[in-house]
This record gives structure tokens, C-alpha cells and sequence, in this order.
């Protein structure tokens, strides 16, 4: 009887959650009024800006009544709407920015914010050590990338964080909702709820509260990197209106290797950098921390770019070539130039260690960790500094950045 309980319970939560096929948004649940300086800025009425009369009067008869309004317009569409020249749809968008905007602020001004916010607002991942390396998590308003090899836990820590975003504040949430794109359908809903009810039981227990957190986590699939680039088009629209607190892509590596699968290369960079682009946008405009996750693969001088996992073995009598080969990022160096927070997920020397390789508050350090029921657990939140070429390398199943076995 006991058996059957949970498993009920374990279908009704799952069917909380929202999986989008492709490129398909559905509306979000009605949420109260989003309380994010994005929500705030998009919603300020045109009638109290200010405007030229001329202007106030010609956007207020079109029902153009929000600065969102006006600025998710394209300019030709807006020029239509109006009947106006293009001149004027410009003179519009521009005096609609300059009150919409937010005002230039001083480093004092930054400094008392981020006191006042407790950490400058951050998503803490509950890993003391990592936190305390990020000042204090995942941070709002960035770029922040989980490189690893496949299996080593980047899609975990994804869960956890995707869980954390959606918690009541009074249990170190964020208390919103979460947008999760899921390239390789590697999200689990059993296995958020495995880390759920481990990590934090007295959440679980409360009769309808996870339910609610299912809820407020939208899963979508899109099958192509053209699917993906459709998503974000539509992705700005969803933010505003609703009150999302995390964006996570796990991952784009996935869709741009199966563009090159398919023979569609050279087609492949020019969105690839819109993506990353448009997806910084979201970070700075929303005010939310965005997670992109990212593969490893090996480079070599004489046989380019392959994934790490489709590497052939080499024998004890290349030692040579091997010292030709070592694993990177698989999206390059533009991409790792646009995040903000790098972290690698790296094994050696029979451990899994979460590095923190690249991060404008912190200096290299990493920290041993397993995956549990629970989800990452460090092993230590004392980190070890890291320095040199080891900042930048990442090792996978006893190989270094150089190839050679350690």
C-alpha cells in the first residue's frame, strides 16, 4: 500500500512537468506581477515618459502602450503600424530606449547594490566551496558555461540548479520559473526528483509545494540548431511576461554537431554567433543567470577538430601523435571569450573534480566532488589553486592536456 502511495505520488509530480516538442512555446502559467528591474523596465507606460506630443498621441492610438511594446517591434513593422516614416518609427524606438533604459551607475553605486542584494544577486548552488569561490553562486545577469566530457555530471548539476531557481526563497531559492532546452533529451524527471527529495525532504514533504515547483519548470527539445535559434526568437516575449529566474541549454554543442553530421557546416558559425549573442542579451536585459552546458573534443595538427569520444585509441607506438593531441572546449575560442563563468568538470587520478577556470571574482581553484542520489557533493570545500596551463586543460579518464597518462 506504502508502494503504490509513492508511486502515485511520483506520476503526479511528474505530470507537473512541461515538455515542448522542437521549437513550441506554450504560454507559461499566469504568474503575479514579475518583480525583475527586465519586468519593471519593459512594463513603464509610454504615456508617463515624456514623449513629444506628436509621438505620445500617434503610439497611444495604435495601443502601443508599453515600452515592450514598442521596442519588440522590428522597425518596418513598427513603421506600419504607425503609418509613419521611417524616420519616425526611429525617433519612437529612440525616445522610448533612453526612458526605458536603465540610468549609468558608479562603481560605489555597484558596490552598495551588491551589499544590499546579500552576494550581488547570485543563484547559489548549496556547494559551500564553489559558492564561496563565485561570491556566493551562479551569478544574474551572465554567461555561465559547464564544460566536461560526456558522463561526467554537467547535466546533474543542471538538475540541481534548475530546482534551486524554482524553491521559495525562505529555502534559498529564487522562487521562480525555469526555462530548461534540452538538445540531447537527457532531462530526467525522475531524476530531478531523486535529487529533490534527497537534497531537500522538507520540501517534498509539504503536501503540493513540489507539485507547484513541477510546475514552474518548462522543458523544450528542439531537434536542430535551427529549431534552437526559432526558440530564442520567441524567448524574450516568455520572459517578460512570465517570472523566469534561470535559462539553461544543455547543450548547443549537441545541435551544431548535428548540423555537421548532416553536412550543413558551412551554415553553421553565422547562427551559432547569433545564439551566442542573443543569449547574453537575455542574461543582461532579464537580469537571470543562463547555464549553457559544453563538450569537450580533441584537437590535433594533423587530423583537426573530432568529439573526444570519437577518437580512436592510440597505441603505445604513436606516443608522438599523442603529444599532438589535447581536449578542448568543442564551441571554440569565441565562445569561451563571451561567457563570464567558465567551469569544467574534469576526472584524473581516480577523481571527478568541478573546476572553476575562468571567473572575473575568483582565482582558479578546484574542488573533488561524486555524484550522488543527492546530486554533485563536494568532497572538500577547501579548493586547491590552480595555476599555469592546468587552468585551461581539461582531462578526461587519466589524460591530461598534453595526452600524457597521469
Amino acid at each position: 500500500m506504502v508502494i503504490e502511495k509513492k508511486k502515485a505520488a511520483l506520476q503526479n509530480f511528474e505530470s507537473h512537468f512541461r515538455i515542448s516538442p522542437k521549437s513550441e512555446i506554450p504560454p507559461l502559467l499566469p504568474s503575479s506581477p514579475a518583480s525583475t528591474p527586465a519586468a519593471a523596465m519593459a512594463n513603464k507606460l509610454v504615456s508617463e515618459m515624456g514623449l513629444p506630443p506628436h509621438l505620445a498621441h500617434l503610439l497611444a492610438a495604435r495601443r502601443l502602450t508599453t515600452a515592450k511594446d514598442v521596442l519588440s517591434l522590428p522597425e518596418v513593422e513598427l513603421m506600419a503600424l504607425l503609418d509613419a516614416s521611417i524616420l519616425t518609427a526611429r525617433a519612437a524606438v529612440s525616445h522610448v530606449s533612453e526612458f526605458a533604459c536603465p540610468p549609468c551607475q558608479t562603481a560605489l553605486t555597484l558596490l552598495e547594490e551588491r551589499v544590499r542584494l546579500g552576494g550581488g544577486g547570485r543563484l547559489a548552488t548549496t556547494l559551500c566551496g564553489l559558492d564561496e569561490a563565485l561570491g556566493g553562486g551562479i551569478p544574474l545577469g551572465k554567461l555561465t558555461e559547464v564544460v566536461g566530457p560526456s558522463g561526467i555530471g554537467k547535466t546533474q548539476l543542471c538538475l540541481k540548479l534548475a530546482l534551486l531557481a524554482t524553491l521559495p526563497e525562505c529555502y534559498g531559492g529564487l522562487n521562480g520559473r525555469v526555462v530548461y532546452i534540452d538538445t540531447e533529451s537527457k532531462f530526467s524527471p525522475r531524476r530531478m526528483i531523486e535529487i529533490g527529495q534527497k537534497s531537500f525532504p522538507q520540501v517534498f514533504r509539504q503536501e503540493g509545494l513540489a507539485q507547484k515547483m513541477a510546475g514552474r519548470i518548462l522543458v523544450m527539445r528542439p531537434t536542430s540548431l535551427s529549431d534552437f535559434t526559432k526558440s530564442l526568437e520567441q524567448m524574450k516575449v516568455t520572459l517578460l511576461q512570465n517570472d523566469v529566474k534561470l535559462l539553461i541549454v544543455d547543450s548547443v554543442a549537441a545541435l551544431t554537431s548535428s548540423e555537421n553530421e548532416r553536412g550543413t557546416t558551412g551554415f553553421t558559425q553565422h547562427p551559432l554567433r547569433w545564439a551566442l549573442s542573443f543569449l547574453k542579451s537575455i542574461a543582461e536585459f532579464a537580469r537571470i543567470p543562463v547555464v549553457v552546458t559544453n563538450q569537450v573534443r580533441s584537437q590535433s595538427n594533423d587530423d583537426g577538430y573530432h568529439y573526444w569520444f570519437e577518437v580512436k585509441k592510440m597505441g603505445d607506438g604513436d606516443g608522438a601523435e599523442r603529444l599532438e593531441s589535447h581536449l578542448v572546449a568543442a564551441l571554440g575560442i569565441q565562445w569561451a571569450h563571451a561567457v563570464t563563468i567558465r567551469l569544467v568538470l574534469e576526472s584524473h587520478s581516480g577523481q571527478r573534480f568541478i573546476k572553476v577556470a575562468k571567473s572575473p571574482m575568483s582565482p582558479a581553484v578546484a574542488f573533488p566532488f561524486i555524484v550522488e542520489s543527492s546530486g554533485i557533493t563536494l568532497l572538500s570545500d577547501e579548493g586547491t589553486d590552480v595555476s599555469g596551463p592546468e587552468i585551461t586543460s581539461i582531462r578526461c579518464q587519466g589524460q591530461n592536456v598534453l595526452g600524457l597518462t597521469i
